[in-house]
């Protein structure tokens, strides 16, 4: 019993270095394309930060109701002010994981757990608006019945719907919202532009809710397994290859094999090179 507990701890501690340096190698990927795009990045001050995103932070207030100043807060607080890693390499400014439904690329850092799969986004402008569809759910949606100007009862209500564990989250929202004056981006709304606004909203979130469970669950890889491999092929295809036996032999799952070497369905052949974990 004890040399199979070990055989078993061994084998997993194999199989964990091995997501590891996938793991690795696909977050160096990231960061080199990151940092070419952004060739000129400087780290931001919160007051660079506020000016930077307070217009997407408006408009999404402007088409959903979240005000502009939780938004912008929340940003600070999840982002480092647009300096943490996930942010500068990711777009990823308010630490949504990858789901079920995230067919996009994957950043993965330590968080809840080693290896936490975060959402990689094109731009910042992109994970505010994600920011937006990600509280689009009933567990919120008692928020988007308030005034979108609102920001004390938004800071309370959002903890209190369970978006942060931190007792004093609210606490922090509405100062960081009064020392910036970020309520001077929240606008009012006339009753029929509410009543409006809560018809769409309500509508979206209602047709959300069967689906909620597999769209807001974090997964460990999304479904595309989109893993950017570096590595150069190290293994030739043979006569009598297929992508079950060869992922078989290296221990590795087929939607590894395939992530690993960008292979669709159509199967592999004879003298193709593949990248396989040794």
């Amino acid at each position: 019993m004890k040399k199979l507990l070990l055989s078993l701890t061994i084998t997993l501690l194999i199989f964990s270095g091995c997501k590891t340096r996938k793991y690795h190698r696909n977050n160096k990927q990231i960061e080199k394309e990151a940092s070419k795009a952004n060739a000129n990045f400087k780290d931001y001050t919160t007051l660079s930060y506020i000016a930077a995103f307070k217009g997407v932070a408006i408009e999404e207030m402007n088409t959903y109701g979240v005000p502009a100043s939780i938004t912008l807060a929340q940003g600070i607080i999840e982002s480092g002010s647009g300096n943490s890693s996930l942010a500068k390499f990711a777009n990823n400014h308010f630490g949504i994981k990858c789901t079920s439904e995230w067919k996009g690329k994957a950043y993965y850092k330590d968080d809840d757990k080693s290896n936490d799969c975060f959402r990689v986004y094109k731009d910042a402008r992109e994970s505010y608006k994600d920011h937006s569809e990600f509280l689009k759910r009933k567990r919120y949606s008692a928020l988007f019945e308030l005034d979108k100007n609102d920001y004390v009862n938004w800071a309370k209500g959002l903890k209190q719907a369970g978006y942060a564990t931190n007792p004093r989250y609210p606490e922090m929202l509405i100062n960081l919202i009064e020392k910036y004056q970020l309520h001077q981006y929240d606008q009012p709304e006339s009753e029929p532009e509410k009543i409006r606004r809560e018809d769409r909203v309500f509508t979206e979130i209602n047709a959300n809710i069967p689906k909620e469970t597999k769209k807001f669950q974090p997964v460990a890889q999304p479904p595309s397994k989109q893993i950017i491999n570096t590595t150069e092929p190290n293994y030739t295809v043979e006569k009598g290859d297929t992508l079950y036996n060869i992922a078989k032999r290296f221990n590795m799952t087929v939607d590894e094999l395939k992530a690993l070497n960008n292979l669709n369905d159509e199967g592999i052949k004879i003298g193709q090179k593949l990248v396989v974990v040794k």
